[in-house]
C-alpha cells in the first residue's frame, strides 16, 4: 500500500471536505464571526482531519503490508486466510471474512474432485484386474493349442501391456503411496521383463546382451519392472526390419550412484524430437509412422522416475541406436 495510492483513492473525499470548509467560512463570515475565530476553527478542523488521515493510512498500510508479506512467505497461497491477523478496522474485517469463505468453498470443491478422482482411479484398477482374467485365459489357450499361431499370443501380450499402462498411469499420480524403497536385484527384475516379452522377442529373433546386472539398486521393484518393461516395449516396437534387433542392458557402479544403460539398435529418434519424448502424449516422427503409438509410455516412466528420485535421460541417433540412462542414487538412509 502506497501513500500516493491512498490519496488517489480518497481524492473525492478531500474535495468534499475542502468545499465544506469553504461553506463554513462563508457562513461564519455572513454571521460576522471574528476573523481570529474563523481562522482557529479552520486550523483545528484541518489539523484534526490530517491527523485522522495519517492514522487511517498507517493502520491500513500496516495491515495490507502484513498480508502481502504473509502471501510472499507461504508456498500455498490459498492458505492466506489462515495467516491474516485481525485487522482492527471494518473494511479489513470484511476482506478477511471474504477470504475465509472463499478458502472454505475452494477446500470443499477440491475435496469433491479428489473424491471423484479416487473413485475413478479405483474403478480403473478394478477394470484392469477384471480385464486381465479373460486375457490370462486366452493366453493359456494359446499355450495349450499348437494350432494357434504365436502371433495371436504376441497380440494378446500387447493388449496386456496396454492394460498395464492404464493401471500404472492411474496409480502414478499417487505413486508415493504405493511404493516401498528397498534393495532390488537388477538381474532378477530385468529377467522378469525379458520372460514377459519372450514370445515377441523370439518372433522377431531379437538378441539380448547384459553386463554388470549382478547388483542391487535402491528402488521399488514393481515400479522398476514397469519402467524396464516400457523401455523393452519401445525397443520392440521401433526395431529396424533391416537388421537383427540387439538390446543391450548394462550397469555401472560408482561411489555414489548406479547407472543403467538400456540401448537398442532400432530406428532411433529424430534429433528434434529428443527434448520432447518425455512429454505427455508426444509421439514424434516415429509415432506418426506407427499409428498404434500413444505417447504415454515414456511420460509415465519419467513421472515415476521423478517421484522415485531416479535420474533419466535419453540419447539417440536416427537409424543407428537409442540409449536410455537410468541413474539410481546410493543412500544409506534406506538401510537404517
Amino acid at each position: 500500500m502506497t501513500l500516493r495510492g491512498f490519496i488517489r483513492d480518497r481524492i473525492v473525499g478531500y474535495v468534499i471536505k475542502i468545499m465544506a470548509l469553504a461553506m463554513i467560512f462563508v457562513f461564519m463570515t455572513a454571521f460576522k464571526a471574528h476573523v481570529q475565530a474563523i481562522a482557529a476553527v479552520t486550523i483545528v478542523l484541518v489539523l484534526a482531519d490530517i491527523s485522522f488521515e495519517i492514522w487511517e493510512y498507517c493502520r491500513k498500510k500496516n495491515f495490507y503490508n502484513r498480508v502481502k508479506r504473509s502471501l510472499d512467505d507461504i508456498d500455498k497461497k490459498y492458505l492466506i486466510s489462515e495467516m491474516v491477523e485481525h485487522p482492527g478496522f471494518y473494511e479489513g474485517d470484511i476482506l478477511v471474512e471474504i477470504l475465509s469463505e472463499s478458502n472454505k468453498s475452494m477446500a470443499e470443491n477440491v475435496a469433491k474432485y479428489r473424491r471423484k478422482s479416487k473413485e475413478f482411479r479405483e474403478y480403473i484398477e478394478m477394470w484392469v484386474h477384471e480385464a486381465k482374467l479373460p486375457l490370462a485365459t486366452m493366453r493359456l489357450m494359446c499355450h495349450n493349442n499348437s494350432d494357434i499361431e504365436n502371433k495371436m499370443a504376441v497380440q494378446l501380450g500387447r493388449i496386456d501391456d496396454y492394460i498395464e499402462n492404464v493401471l500404472y498411469y492411474a496409480r502414478s499420480e499417487n505413486a508415493e503411496r504405493d511404493y516401498v524403497i528397498k534393495e532390488v536385484s537388477l538381474k532378477k527384475t530385468f529377467g522378469n521383463v525379458a520372460v514377459k516379452n519372450r514370445e515377441t522377442l523370439q518372433m522377431i529373433d531379437a538378441v539380448i546382451e547384459t553386463d554388470g546386472l549382478d547388483i542391487s539398486v535402491m528402488t521399488d521393484g514393481k515400479w522398476l519392472e514397469f519402467i524396464l518393461g516400457q523401455l523393452m516395449a519401445n525397443s520392440i516396437k521401433y526395431y529396424s526390419p533391416e537388421r537383427q534387433l540387439i538390446i543391450s542392458v548394462r550397469a555401472e557402479k560408482t561411489d555414489d550412484r548406479i547407472t543403467v544403460y538400456f540401448r537398442d539398435n532400432g530406428i532411433g529418434i529424430d534429433e528434434a524430437d529428443i527434448p520432447k519424448v518425455f512429454e505427455k502424449s508426444f509421439t514424434g516422427q516415429n509415432g506418426r509412422k506407427d499409428l498404434k503409438s500413444t505417447g504415454m509410455g515414456l511420460y509415465i516412466v519419467k513421472n515415476l522416475c521423478d517421484r522415485l528420485e531416479h535420474g533419466i535421460s535419453i540419447e539417440s541417433v536416427k537409424d543407428e541406436y537409442t540409449e536410455v540412462k537410468l541413474v539410481f542414487k546410493k543412500n544409506d538412509f534406506y538401510r537404517m
